[in-house]
């Protein structure tokens, strides 16, 4: 299988064989184009780029297994938006999921949304009918001539096939606001929407270089990368819970019917409920701790240290969803230096996850089974820290790249008719399991009240300094 994962900040293009093993990798950065005033896009053209590379490279290391692909699958990171014409032509770049340009049209969105909508509790300003209208006030003309608004996979899946469509968990939001874009003067953008693998199409002849050896194959409809990585680590079952740690952190909790909590989303994963989503932070933060110079190192099992970090260096999503919230150390003393830093640094994700998992647990009337931790987050030391701030055991498995070993499970389970389940059983095998300490847990249970209550008090300062010019 050819699997793609479109990430935040690179795209890896890989052969898969039959064995969940990788065959050939292929990574390629891409640029972003991120500004202080709260831009966040990306050029859909260089995703292209970065796919035709890809497939030459694979093509070049292992001719015999590109030969056999199978089928397609491209998964990519999601609440961005790719508005396409008629004829599939990007309009403008991408506008990515940390946008936060239109927290500017809140005001005037939630006044005309009805209090007892469904969807009237998700506005926020990451949420696409937000994004829509900031792009009717700002760029009217670009919207005017939009038919689509695509996910960053959607649009790699159209220059493929030449198919304009996405799948039903992916564009949800967009799904469950339909019936208000024309009270809200918006055009109808939802492209028609498929099941999550099913296929939306087959590759084009023509295409430059190695796709042209792809002619005729077939193109999954994958979901959003989130999706692809719990299938990949084996999550995808109910009562499991995942965490998936990269330029930001997705952490939810499976369940076989719909529950809601406070700051939570709540998607149908077709047949199974996710409840929890994707916070403005993760692993990245200890890339921003490196770049600083601050030396990181994946800390040795220990106490909770009373030091806290506020994680929100970009603004919230999940629980608090709050483009205005602003990171913090609270505690720091002379002596503490780069280790007490780090730890600190993930010790205040680990507990921005218990708040998360805890909401999503009581919602649901669950505990959940165990965590399974993907992502450049998925570190021994870091996941032993994790299963003490939980409570619950956390699992590191084989895959080196979940997200990419779950859109081949997809493809497999389509091609051999067989049900997700029993291949997650056979490709997705433990590495190491972390249980949690009890004593442990019992000091990061009197730590994560702390935590609670910092959050809470800091917001007054958070929001004045960033509105203070």
């Amino acid at each position: 299988m050819l699997a793609v994962d479109l990430g935040g900040s690179s795209l890896r293009v890989a052969l898969v064989g039959r064995d969940g093993a990788l065959r050939g990798l292929h990574s390629a950065a891409h640029p972003l184009h991120l500004s202080p005033e709260g831009a966040a896009e990306a050029d859909p053209e260089a995703w292209w780029q970065g796919l035709i590379a890809g497939a030459a490279a694979l093509q070049a290391e292992a001719p015999a297994d590109f030969a056999r692909i199978g089928a397609i699958a491209i998964t990519a990171f999601t609440r961005s938006l790719v508005l396409v014409d008629g004829a599939g032509q990007v309009l403008r770049p991408a506008l990515l999921w940390q946008d936060r340009r239109a927290e500017a049209a809140l005001a005037g969105l939630r006044a005309a949304i009805p209090v007892d909508h469904p969807e009237a509790a998700q506005i926020n300003a990451f949420h696409p009918l937000a994004r829509l209208a900031w792009l009717a006030a700002t760029e009217p003309d670009i919207l005017a001539r939009a038919v689509a608004v695509l996910e960053p996979k959607d649009a790699l899946n159209h220059r493929l096939t030449g198919r304009i469509a996405s799948d039903r968990i992916s564009s949800v939001r967009l799904a469950a606001s339909v019936d208000l874009l024309p009270r809200l003067g918006l055009p109808a953008l939802l492209p028609p929407l498929m099941a999550p693998g099913a296929v939306m199409g087959r590759v084009q002849a023509g295409l430059p270089g190695a796709l042209a050896r792809l002619a005729g194959v077939p193109v999954l409809a994958m979901a959003h990368d989130t999706w692809a990585a719990v299938l990949g680590l084996g999550a995808l079952r109910p009562g499991h819970a995942y965490a998936i740690s990269g330029t930001t952190e997705v952490l939810g909790l499976m369940h076989s019917a719909p529950a809601s909590a406070e700051g939570l989303l709540t998607v149908d994963w077709d047949g199974l409920w996710q409840i929890g989503g994707p916070s403005q932070h993760g692993a990245d933060a200890l890339a921003w701790l490196r770049e600083m110079g601050v030396a990181t190192e994946d800390p040795a099992p220990g106490d909770p240290i009373p030091l806290l970090f506020l994680p929100s260096l970009e603004g919230e999503r999940v629980p608090h969803w709050d483009p205005a919230r602003r990171g913090a150390f609270l505690g720091l003393r002379r002596g503490h230096g780069a280790a007490e830093m780090t730890r600190a640094v993930m010790q205040g994700i680990a507990l921005n996850a218990r708040t998360v998992l805890e909401r999503a647990e009581v919602a649901a009337g669950i505990q959940a089974v165990e965590l399974r931790l993907g992502g450049g987050g998925a570190l021994p030391g870091w996941a032993q820290l994790r299963a003490d701030v939980l409570g619950r055991p956390v699992v590191l498995t084989e895959a080196a790249e979940p997200g990419l070993l779950g859109g081949a499970i997809a493809a497999f389970a389509l091609l051999e008719g067989r049900d997700l389940s029993t291949l997650q059983d056979a490709l997705c095998r433990p590495r190491a399991i972390f249980h949690p300490d009890p004593a442990r847990h019992a000091l990061a249970s009197r730590l994560h009240a702390i935590f609670r209550a910092a959050e809470t008090q800091i917001v007054p300062v958070s929001h004045a300094l960033a509105g203070f010019t």
